[in-house]
């Protein structure tokens, strides 16, 4: 329980400073993106202010450009005009990245379809949950100068990045030529959620002239908001098999149909609230021999969730005479279920987050050529995840009330047809069956809280010497070290209790059972109505009747208040064989089984050479990495330790020659490393699907390592630039999945859905088989996933980049430009199947036009089919079922999600020289989010928010 203390502990602290941000905020003093630029000439940030979307893509085009690496940029400006100012939302439009979605807004970010990359600011590490960093929903776009993309690395560069390293570049007090404040405050509308929530980001920036004692900066940077936002999914067990009553499949190899099953409807709304504080300050002596800087940046993120899961269980499928059918994936469609039963839960999960990046260094001129830095970093990451649930069962009252023996399920009639392009139908014979109060049993009540840490101090230094030896064709020589130490830790506690409807007995020994409407009587307001059925799917639409879109259930809302809840329950089972004795916290139980620590230390040097021979320009070297790792875990009541130690040379290369003035030709060689992450490293269990599967990780995990190439070719005209790009990566060692049944007795004694028993595996079986209505629940084993190095897989393929300004155009009409990019990528992993996440085409474009203070920009995004996750539970059936006996195609029970695309449409006005309105439409078609299995079956549908900002831009 300790660190459930310490954490509400600092939770009320910050509470304290988000007071003191707030405050600051009303002094109106801002710092965002659009305010970087003064009137002078020679800074990116001036460029972006004083000339707009044209000239922002311009400094992009220079940054790529210049750069001796395979670089793609986004300029503040550029990220300034989307909309929510979210930055993987910005990096999408970048060539060679794909992203995905969370509640609609950018999460995740893949570079030539691998997640394994950096992510930094200002060259240092930001932390999250995992290792790749920090989550882009956690960190504001409004204090960031520019961020890049870099596909190639130097040795100088901090290893860790298989796709490529995300640079957030955050501004510099000394770039400023004078005193700057701005604001900016927009409301953002999310259609679904049906919510107004404001986003604002501000600051103050000015420097000194302190005249013999040198020169002093300083940066304050606020940004906050709080927003609201809903998705619909509706979810699919797909099932394989025969069917009574009909002939065998004419669409499938085997002659089985593939039919829906577990039909469930989870709507979630979620509440976000993120305040971000940054601070920099930075002095240069008069000498003008170098600078110091001083970083602080902190981040906080706090929410809830409220979800309802409305599923129905049990039963196979039955004709309807003249209506049911086979579709074109020998899919079963218009049938019924004569009996199935009705389940419904209540749950609250959110990921509350604190985290901070400090940062201490600098940089001297002892000579005209030679320069010595170095900075000591520390940055941490605290995460609180509440998890809450209250769970009804289907029981018939009737029955129980006769005294029939057995569970007496509430079983109903409900038919089904299935849609791979909006919400199936879902018609129960009886209408909305989830709001009948009389046949509904408390099951369970369950409240989760898991606790990650995860932090890392890092020491970096290095010298750099220009043209040593008197060799005018050696520009400099650089060289340095790295070390840094790493520790994750993960904790949880758990208060549970299940099978209530089952083992509840009152004060006599009689077999009880508590009803939803006798908590409703006793509780008024405590069981509420819910009715989706006007705004579920509403973009994507339902293909018939949906009686999951009504239901009457605890209240999520209520739920969330942990101790309200508790002291409910414990009022609900008092004087009976369940009672429970003490307060919450005495009833929350360390979960041995769910702790994990990795403990990391590594040490890094380099050297590198940057070299000139006039029109070719090369930077060559080697980094040499260190790396020791311990993973914990409990086994058998006692925290044992096991590990890995490796080292790597990565050498690098980059080569670039100036054909002419305008155009370029790249040549870029490296090898990279990347180390798994966290969870793949710590034995620890992680359960998950009511408790009856399970991942593990590997602490001997060896990391992921490519060998990578690229050839490119640039040429820029004016404010133009078409590229094309060649890349090759030969990875080692991809991760992969083996499966076991686990001999856990006392995670197996508390399964609540034992009687879906075709999923819980036989712990005595040969190979993984499943139970059966007569398996005693001690044969019974938890499905575990384990994390082992497997062998090579390779991805290679083709980038096209292209913008122009039509400035050649008369009068209002050289306002318009466009930009333009597409990435072909053909991946592989060794049985022939393409690696998650990557899809064969992504195309990326935007239109705009620019003209008199005017700024309109219409920007889509797509790319095509792709492998989501391998293995997935609710498409495993779709193996040898439906090929046929002795069928090895590895694709078979595979997790693809479908095309993606996105249209968003922005807007500005420049109504005075300094205050600047804005508009944005984010997902303007509201397209949906769709997962099938291989056979092209939809399982799962996910339908988010339209969202439209309208604000106003300030600066002084």
């Amino acid at each position: 329980m300790d660190n459930y203390k310490k954490f509400k502990k600092f939770d009320k602290q910050s509470a304290v400073r988000d007071l003191s941000v707030l405050m600051l905020s009303a002094s109106a003093m801002a710092f965002a993106p659009m305010t970087f630029a003064q009137s002078g000439e020679s800074t990116v940030m001036e460029e972006v202010v004083t000339t707009g979307i044209r000239h922002s893509l311009e400094a992009a085009a220079d940054a790529k450009r210049d750069d001796a690496r395979v670089v793609d940029a986004v300029v503040a400006e550029d990220i300034g005009k989307l909309p929510d100012n979210n930055i993987a939302e910005a990096l999408q439009r970048v060539t060679g990245v794909s992203i995905n979605r969370d509640f609609g807004v950018g999460s995740e970010v893949s570079i030539r379809g691998l997640t394994q990359n950096r992510v930094e600011v200002n060259g240092r590490s930001v932390l999250g949950d995992t290792r790749s960093g920090v989550d882009f929903q956690d960190f504001p776009a409004a204090f960031l100068q520019k961020v890049e993309v870099i596909k190639s690395p130097t040795p100088d560069m901090t290893e860790g990045a298989l796709g490529g390293t995300i640079s957030l570049k955050m501004a510099r007090p000394l770039d400023l030529d004078g005193p700057l404040a701005a604001i900016s405050v927009q409301g953002e509308y999310a259609d679904k959620a049906d919510n107004l929530a404001p986003i604002m980001s501000s600051g103050v920036g000015n420097t000194w002239d302190l005249g013999d004692a040198g020169t002093f900066g300083v940066i304050a940077s606020l940004a906050y908001q709080d927003r609201e936002l809903r998705r619909d999914e509706s979810l699919l067990q797909l099932q394989v098999g025969e069917v009574d009553g009909l002939a065998p499949a004419q669409n499938t190899p085997s002659g089985n149909y593939v039919y829906g099953r577990e039909h469930t409807f989870n709507p979630r709304t979620e509440e976000r609230e993120r305040t971000a504080i940054n601070l920099s300050f930075q002095w240069a002596p008069a000498s003008e021999q170098g600078q110091f800087y001083l970083d602080l940046n902190s981040v906080e993120r706090a929410g809830s969730q409220e979800t309802f899961s409305l599923l129905h269980i049990l039963d196979t499928p039955t004709v309807i005479p003249g209506e049911t059918y086979e579709d074109g994936n020998g899919q079963l469609q218009n049938f019924m279920y004569d009996e199935v039963q009705p389940l419904q839960t209540a749950g609250s999960s959110f990921r509350n987050s604190d985290s901070f990046s400090h940062a201490f260094g600098g940089e001297w001129d002892f000579t005209d050529k030679l320069t010595v830095s170095g900075e000591f970093s520390y940055a941490e990451a605290d995460s609180y995840t509440p998890f809450s649930e209250f769970r009804f069962r289907g029981i018939d009252r009737a029955l129980e009330g006769q005294g029939a023996e057995g569970e007496n399920k509430w079983l109903v009639p409900v038919t089904f047809e299935n849609s791979n392009s909006s919400a199936p139908t879902i018609d129960f014979a009886d209408g909305y069956v989830f709001t009948d109060q009389q046949n509904q049993a408390f099951r369970r009540y369950e409240d989760t809280r898991t606790y990650i840490n995860n932090e890392e101090s890092a020491f970096k230094f290095d010298v750099e010497y220009a043209e040593p030896f008197g060799l005018d064709w050696v520009s400099s020589v650089k060289s340095g070290v790295r070390v840094t130490s790493r520790d994750f830790e993960q904790n949880r506690y758990q208060f549970r209790i299940t099978n209530i409807f089952k083992n509840l007995e009152d004060a006599d020994g009689n077999p009880d059972i508590i009803w939803m409407e006798d908590i409703a009587a006793q509780f008024p307001d405590v069981i509420k109505d819910y009715d989706f059925s006007g705004d579920a799917f509403e973009h994507t639409g339902r293909s018939g009747a949906y009686d999951l879109a009504k239901v009457t259930a605890y209240d999520v809302g209520l739920l969330q208040n942990q101790q309200a809840t508790f002291d409910i329950v414990q009022q609900l089972l008092a004087g009976t064989n369940m009672e429970i004795s003490g307060s919450l916290a005495d009833n929350l139980e360390y979960q041995e089984g769910s702790y994990s620590e990795v403990n990391e230390e590594t040490s890094a040097a380099y050297i590198q050479a940057n070299l000139d021979f006039g029109d070719v320009r090369a930077i060559v070297g080697g980094r040499y990495v260190s790396t020791d790792i311990s993973s914990s875990a409990y086994q058998e009541g006692e925290v044992v330790s096991d590990g890995a130690s490796y080292d790597d040379f990565l050498p690098s290369l980059n080569v670039t020659w100036s054909l002419t003035d305008d155009t370029q030709l790249r040549f870029a060689a490296a090898k990279v490393m990347r180390r798994a992450d966290f969870n793949e490293l710590s034995p620890a269990y992680n359960y998950r699907d009511a408790y009856i599967a399970a991942s593990r990780g590997n602490p001997e995990l060896e990391p992921y390592r490519a060998t990578q190439y690229d050839i490119a070719a640039e040429h820029y005209w004016d404010s133009n630039m078409v590229s094309a790009t060649l890349f090759y990566k030969d990875v080692e060692s991809f991760l992969t999945q083996t499966f076991e049944c686990e001999n856990q007795p006392e995670v197996v004694s508390t399964l609540t859905n034992t009687s879906d028993y075709d999923k819980i595996c036989l712990w005595q079986a040969n190979g993984i088989q499943y139970a059966n209505e007569n398996t005693p629940i001690s044969d019974m084993g938890i499905l575990t996933d384990f994390i082992t190095n497997g062998e090579n897989g390779k991805i290679q393929g083709l980038e096209l980049g292209y913008q122009q300004a039509f400035d050649f155009l008369p009068g209002r009409w050289s306002g318009l430009g466009m930009s333009a990019n597409y990435t072909y990528a053909d991946s592989e992993d060794p049985n022939g199947t393409p690696l998650e996440d990557i899809s064969k085409n992504t195309f990326n474009t935007q239109f705009y036009y620019e003209y008199e203070g005017l700024g309109i920009r219409l920007a889509y995004t797509y790319r095509d089919r792709f492998l989501d996750e391998a293995q997935t539970k609710r498409v495993l059936p779709l193996g040898e079922l439906v090929l046929g006996a002795g069928s090895d195609d590895p694709t078979l029970g595979n997790n693809y999600r479908e095309d993606l695309s996105q249209l968003d449409l922005s807007a500005s006005y420049d109504v005075t020289g300094d205050i600047t309105v804005i508009a944005n439409i984010t997902n303007l078609t509201a397209e949906p989010t769709i997962n099938t299995g291989s056979n092209g079956t939809a399982f799962q549908i996910m339908e988010t928010d339209r969202r439209y900002v309208l604000g106003v831009r300030a600066k002084f």
